[in-house]
């Protein structure tokens, strides 16, 4: 169920703390995540998740400012994109992917980074031990899927198919990435999908509380090549129909906590200046899933 939207929390003087900001927010395993840490690691620290709507965001960073003790936050949907011009910096990663997931606080103000680049490195790394991308199959033109995309590109993707609602969003997407790529209607996915080496969905479809992923893409799965990564950033639910549907045609997955552990490893080190405790990671894993 829905929680209301927090109230400003100043924490003056008291324990540093980071927090996990979107709308909705209740499905965050983030603090779980940054808590297990944060207590494996013996960092004084603790992690929360709060509720901020699209039309608060500017209002949220800027008390969050004034809070000594607040250190940063990780930015999930809707504001990827809307948080990037609030910051007062943006890193190179942030500022190529056109979207920030991670803001922490610097002598330099508020800094925004996008994490979730290296959390789709470590979901291919897992699952082929090499960053070999190929013939890549993207589901999705938002913040998540341009963070997928700068990730797919330093993998050494060969060819981009796009599979979208709407074409020109994802024409802006290979505009502003200056690449080259087919893009396609949902209905026209068993051409993206045909001999795909890799499929990665980067769009909410088949999220809890979210529109199921059509059936034309399902249907197409077989058509990917036999060795093919299918790779969902959704973790609510863990197995998605898209894996379990790409399990059982033999292709490898990769689910949405690989990359949501992966991307919170940076987040981890610039919220508390202390390296994740990676050395956990089956105990952590055994916890999000229980």
């Amino acid at each position: 169920m829905n929680a209301k939207p927090s109230a400003p929390r100043l924490n003056l003087g008291e324990t540093p703390y980071a927090e996990v900001i979107g709308d909705p927010i209740y499905q965050s395993k983030s603090p779980v995540i940054h808590n297990f840490w944060l207590h494996k690691a013996g960092v004084l620290g603790e992690y929360r998740a709060t509720r901020v709507r699209a039309d608060g965001l500017a209002r949220y960073l800027a008390e969050r400012r004034d809070d000594p003790a607040w250190r940063g936050c990780n930015v999930t949907i809707p504001h990827k994109i809307a948080a990037l011009p609030l910051v007062d910096s943006a890193l190179r990663t942030a500022q190529k992917v056109g979207a920030t997931n991670c803001i922490y606080r610097s002598g330099k103000g508020l800094i925004g980074e996008n994490s979730d680049v290296e959390g789709v490195l470590h979901g291919i790394d897992a699952a082929s031990g090499q960053r070999d991308a190929g013939v890549t199959c993207l589901i999705g033109a938002g913040g998540a899927a341009r963070a997928a995309l700068h990730a797919l590109d330093i993998a050494g993707m060969r060819e981009l198919r796009i599979i979208v609602r709407r074409p020109e969003r994802a024409q802006d997407l290979l505009d502003g990435f200056g690449l080259a790529g087919s893009i396609h209607r949902f209905q026209d996915a068993a051409a993206a999908l045909r001999d795909a080496d890799t499929v990665i969905n980067a769009s909410p479809l088949g999220m809890t509380g979210q529109q199921r992923m059509p059936a034309d893409v399902l249907d197409a799965l077989p058509l990917t090549d036999a060795a093919a990564l299918v790779f969902d950033m959704v973790y609510a639910p863990l197995e998605t129909q898209l894996l379990a549907e790409a399990a059982g045609h033999g292709r490898r997955t990769v689910d949405g906590l690989t990359m949501l552990i992966g991307q919170a490893d940076l987040a981890f080190q610039l919220f508390f200046q202390a390296p994740a405790p990676r050395q956990h990671d089956a105990e952590l894993r055994a916890l999000l899933t229980a």
